[in-house]
């Protein structure tokens, strides 16, 4: 599809510097617009997400998966067996071979990232290989090279620029990666062979998504939380099916628990605990957060506010204190999500070349965990409805009363619906599911638009389908006129 390309902004010169998710998206409003649109990029276009963290991570995942599917499929009837010499049939071993799946993933996001880049030169976007820094609000100064040289620099004027460096994985003095046994997220896909028992630090997002895979893929896996359960910021009847889960598939959960010192012995690695505990494996991932990247690139300098923690202090518009800065995803005090980072990277442009804009509504953002299942949620939460913040009614409906939910075999999951007490308007939801990040649509549609539950309820789903279960649940909440 051709872009509308607005000739009167040709003169307005906008920088971004990081070519993420937001840096991405972007530098394509700004082409889009019709302005002057140059993106630094120190790695490549897609920056972390793209080459090291969501399209490699959810590559691994759906790998694991299918794994898990295979390993369930008896209970749909199916059976593999091979013929021995004798003639025999013989169940056959099933194995990831890590190295082909870390060289398809490790493929894909080089794929990806090369589809970006080509989109953004389509567009007239200039892409510039290098390190970005501000020198002052109006200039963006990029290394090129060693810096050894004048022309190892380019300065580029910008009447706007905006900011999307993204954030890295938290490192800790007493538990530092080296690539091999004690390994941050990004540095996983190095491996060859699948870990023998890998121990995860960190019962958050990511934390819980490799656990989840790495169970599925033959892992002897310990997972450490310093919380009383894993997912401590999620909807608690996910997170609490998540563990019976976790459990059933033989995962060691050791909450409350917090790890002090992370170390490389011989083969493996020994973590020690506060109180004195050591758990040997053969692997440690350290899954405990990530620090925007934002030191060194003379922000403060520049007049934009940082919080205590190194993130950028945004608004709804990615407007940062300096009026011709703008920031948008990891690195800034907004939701860190991909998604959520494109959104910024549009609205930020439009919004300094004078476009319409609508200021982006956290409580419609729909997210999802890629563990198994999947655990998709959008909306206000549960606790805040018992705790009073918001008005509403809750319906819990079991996944294993779905009729397609029964031909496929699942029984881990639900379909949750919050709906205004009174109105029925639908605020929010969760889904915990396989392929909940495909099922949520519909409840997130319904919150952005502010559809009742009989609204919702109206429209035809499959008969039978898992979208059914949504349909079913909304019935379930029929206001009484």
């Amino acid at each position: 599809m051709a872009c509308v390309s607005y000739e009167f902004e040709r003169n307005h010169r906008v920088v971004v510097v990081g070519g993420g998710p937001g840096g991405y998206e972007a530098a394509l409003a700004g082409a889009q617009l019709g302005a002057e649109v140059t993106l630094v990029e120190r790695s490549g276009v897609g920056g972390s997400a793209v080459l090291t963290d969501v399209v490699p991570s959810k590559t691994l995942i759906a790998t694991a998966n299918s794994m898990g599917a295979i390993q369930r499929i008896a209970r749909l009837g199916v059976r593999f067996s091979v013929p021995d010499d004798a003639g025999r049939h013989h169940t056959p071993d099933v194995s990831v071979d890590l190295r082909a799946v870390n060289r398809r993933l490790k493929g894909l996001a080089s794929q990806q990232s090369e589809d970006m880049r080509e989109s953004l030169e389509h567009a007239g976007v200039k892409v510039v290989i290098g390190e970005g820094r501000l020198d002052g609000p109006g200039r963006v100064v990029v290394s090129t090279g060693r810096g050894r040289t004048a022309h190892d620099f380019d300065e580029f004027e910008a009447d706007t620029t905006v900011i999307a460096v993204g954030a890295s994985p938290r490192k800790l003095p007493t538990a530092m990666p080296d690539g091999e046994r004690i390994l941050t997220w990004t540095q996983l896909y190095e491996l060859d062979e699948v870990p023998e028992h890998i121990i995860v630090v960190g019962s958050g997002v990511t934390g819980a998504e490799f656990a989840s895979a790495y169970m599925q893929m033959g892992s002897e896996v310990t997972l450490i939380s310093s919380r009383d359960r894993v997912l401590p910021g999620e909807d608690a009847d996910a997170a609490n099916l998540l563990e019976t889960v976790f459990t059933r598939g033989g995962m060691h959960l050791m909450s409350q628990s917090r790890a002090t010192r992370v170390e490389r012995e011989g083969d493996g690695v020994v973590v020690t605990l506060a109180d004195g505990r050591e758990i040997r494996g053969s692997h440690c991932l350290m899954a405990v957060g990530s620090v925007p990247n934002t030191n060194g690139l003379g922000l403060e300098e520049a007049g934009v506010q940082l919080d205590p923690s190194g993130h950028i202090r945004v608004n709804r518009v990615a407007s940062t204190s300096r009026p011709s800065v703008y920031a948008v995803g990891d690195c800034t005090t907004f939701l860190p999500l991909a998604s959520v980072a494109s959104q910024q990277g549009r609205t930020a442009v439009f919004h300094a070349l004078g476009d319409a804009v609508v200021p982006t509504e956290l409580r419609n953002v729909t997210s999802n965990i890629f563990t198994a299942p999947e655990i998709a949620s959008v909306g206000w939460t549960q606790k805040q409805i018992e705790d009073g913040i918001a008005q509403g009614e809750i319906y819990k409906l079991p996944l294993d009363t779905n009729p397609r939910a029964k031909m496929l075999s699942m029984k881990d999951g639900f379909v949750k619906l919050f709906a205004r007490t009174g109105s029925g308007t639908v605020i929010g939801g969760v889904i915990a599911s396989p392929r909940a990040s495909e099922l949520i649509l519909p409840i997130a549609l319904a919150v952005e638009h502010r559809l009742t539950v009989d609204q919702l309820a109206r429209a035809f789903s499959v008969y039978p389908s898992l979208s059914g279960a949504i349909t079913d649940a909304a019935r379930a909440m029929h206001i009484v006129a």
